[in-house]
């Protein structure tokens, strides 16, 4: 399946299919002129797909591109700025130049990492995005928003870049350990909860992510195309894009806390979602009962609705949040099950909504 985000001159195509990584090679003529690519990818992913991606570039009939790869420690501590200094001695040490290939081949971390650099290395080389994880491809490797983290909070240093090309092969999901599927659940079940009922509800007649497995490459392509809806309305995240952002506000904040070492990005939107739209019920901003039924969708694919801290607790870090726009906080809440809306609000949505509880 092909897919096209059409954003003018910065516009690429998404090819969605079973196998796709062992003949990535043959898609980058397409969109590199050039001849030097550098692979970045980390510890778990490179062992297992990066030979092959390799193998695919290197042997084109009448192209001969010049491939070098940075393996990084795999996990989200390596998205932070003290990762950049190493990407970039690699990139110069192999002599890249802005028209030369970033090719990010992992799960988010590697892809929010790899186009960070690339859109700040020489002011911006181009890059392609090879998504290894479940969350990574619905989400993250689509629309141009890439990042390092800072100690003081997730995404809080980036850009938007957009890639050139998108590959995603739905057979990779099969070496993800169950944490990572759980992990991408989160984000798919929330694409159901913003935009598309339908989903919500396919996703809900399964018991189990083995039942839904056969029909992943469909998930997946209906994700990224609401995704790509999205973006294309609002390339920038200042109005409809914001509705991707459902759950992220606490989520991020839970992130922080633990030190991205408990709860995964796609397990903390999971709580996020929950416990907003609870929250959300109460003040009678969103319909009874759809608190209820995130909880139970979360249930089936192995998230978590809690995180078992007081509320009180993560105030701070969702002060500094980047949807913390001069004291106000740009809520995404659900009307009802696949219709969202942005509520402008502020930290008294949570101190109000009794701060000793527990999410």
């Amino acid at each position: 399946m092909k897919l096209t985000v059409n954003l003018g001159k910065d516009s690429y195509p998404i090819y969605i299919e079973n196998g796709i990584l062992q003949n990535a090679g043959a898609y980058i003529p397409d969109i590199f002129p050039g001849n030097k690519i550098m692979i970045l990818s980390d510890d778990r992913v490179y062992p297992l797909y990066g030979q092959k991606l390799m193998d695919s570039l290197t042997s084109l009939p009448g192209q001969a591109y010049e491939c070098r790869s940075l393996v990084l420690p795999h996990g989200e501590p390596t998205k932070s700025f003290q990762s950049l200094p190493e990407i970039y001695r690699a990139l110069l040490d192999a002599k890249l130049t802005r028209s030369d290939l970033v090719i990010a081949l992992g799960g988010g971390v590697i892809g929010d990492l790899a186009g960070f650099a690339a859109a700040s290395y020489l002011r911006g080389i181009r890059f392609v995005q090879i998504p290894t994880s479940l969350l990574a491809q619905v989400d993250s490797s689509v629309g141009g928003k890439v990042a390092v983290d800072l100690p003081q909070g997730k995404n809080l240093v980036g850009a938007f870049f957009q890639p050139k090309l998108v590959l995603i092969d739905p057979e990779v999901l099969d070496t993800l350990p169950e944490h990572f599927i759980r992990d991408g659940m989160g984000e798919v079940i929330k694409y159901g909860c913003i935009k598309d009922p339908d989903l919500f509800h396919r996703l809900c007649s399964c018991s189990s992510f083995a039942e839904l497995r056969p029909v992943l490459p469909e998930i997946i392509a209906r994700c990224v195309d609401i995704k790509r809806i999205v973006v294309e309305a609002d390339q920038f995240d200042t109005g409809e894009r914001m509705l991707l952002n459902f759950g992220h506000t606490l989520a991020h904040t839970i992130e922080q806390y633990f030190h991205y070492e408990r709860e995964s990005h796609g397990e903390a939107v999971g709580i996020g979602m929950y416990q907003l739209t609870k929250m959300a019920e109460e003040k009678g901003l969103t319909a009874p009962g759809c608190a209820e039924q995130i909880r139970k969708a979360l249930e089936i694919y192995g998230l978590p609705t809690s995180c078992g801290l007081p509320l009180s607790r993560l105030t701070a870090a969702i002060s500094l949040d980047k949807k913390n726009l001069n004291g106000r906080l740009n809520l995404v809440l659900l009307h009802r099950i696949g219709d969202s809306y942005v509520h402008p609000s502020d930290l008294s949505f949570f101190t109000d909504s009794a701060p000793d509880r527990t999410v």
